[in-house]
């Protein structure tokens, strides 16, 4: 393994893994993107395999045709297992046919690069796959209706979110919910859970239930069925107070002006 950049330097960098059987080439590219990004290097799948579980990887850069495990057959493993399935995937080949392209994309790689290719082609497509990751999440957290499920890119990341949301929506009035119940509930280790939550949503574990927890108020509210007093109840809050600061932290609004907004804007929809 290489990284391009001193220890803290590397801290507010974001961790980018590049995998190429051909040494020179990794050797360029990290000289190339160390100025940007913590780099770490493998000459193969299985040594990329090996990266990902020891380094917070952000994002992946991987040829197609190396010895070992290929790059296709890296991809299919990341984008099916739950702990890897988010981490974008850019993939580099000197086989310029449609099929090779097609088969990339379907496995679940976010973007396709044909070599040679210029350096600045693949620093942009770098910032653009990961400025998109945080518009996405900055989306999802300060949008009061807007469904979990904006934030996955695979089936796998799909299938995790849409089993982590049920379990919260089922413990929802619960105060105490944290991340070692719900790690439980999950089956799977406090810090893996603590780290895909992260990896996904940029959240705690804690405060990816405390939106959970408003997403429901919002809809509740919306409905138009319940009081304010009534819903910071239902979501597990017991305070208004408290509810009200948090969800106007959250969504810069607060509930009673929310419900207000949403009444007016389904009179002007039923005009």
């Amino acid at each position: 393994m290489k990284t391009s950049n001193h220890p803290k330097e590397a801290q507010s960098k974001p961790p980018i893994l590049l995998i190429d059987d051909h040494e020179e080439i990794l050797d360029f590219l990290a000289d190339d993107l160390g100025e940007t990004y913590q780099v770490f290097t493998a000459k193969d799948g299985r040594e990329g395999l090996d990266q990902l579980f020891l380094h917070p990887i952000q994002l992946i850069v991987s040829d197609i045709m190396m010895p070992g495990m290929n790059g296709f057959d890296f991809c299919r493993i990341v984008k099916s297992t739950i702990e890897y399935s988010h981490v974008p995937i850019i993939m580099l080949t000197a086989q310029n046919t449609l099929n090779s392209k097609i088969e990339g994309l379907e496995l679940g790689a976010d973007a396709y690069i044909e070599k040679p290719f210029s350096p600045e082609h693949l620093q942009a497509q770098i910032a653009s796959l990961l400025n998109n990751r945080i518009k996405i999440r900055e989306y999802f957290a300060n949008s009061p209706l807007v469904h979990i499920n904006s934030m996955a890119h695979t089936r796998a990341d799909e299938t995790f979110l849409e089993r982590l949301n049920g379990l919260i929506q089922d413990q929802i009035t619960n105060q105490r919910l944290g991340v070692e119940q719900l790690a439980d509930l999950m089956y799977m280790s406090r810090p893996t859970l603590y780290r895909k939550i992260k990896a996904i949503s940029n959240l705690s574990p804690n405060d990816f239930i405390k939106i959970a927890r408003l997403k429901k108020a919002a809809e509740l509210l919306c409905n138009g069925d319940y009081k304010i007093y009534e819903v910071s109840e239902m979501v597990g809050y017991s305070s208004q107070t408290h509810f009200g600061r948090n969800f106007q932290k959250q969504f810069g609004i607060s509930p009673s002006e929310y419900v207000l907004k949403e009444k007016n804007r389904s009179r002007q929809g039923n005009k």
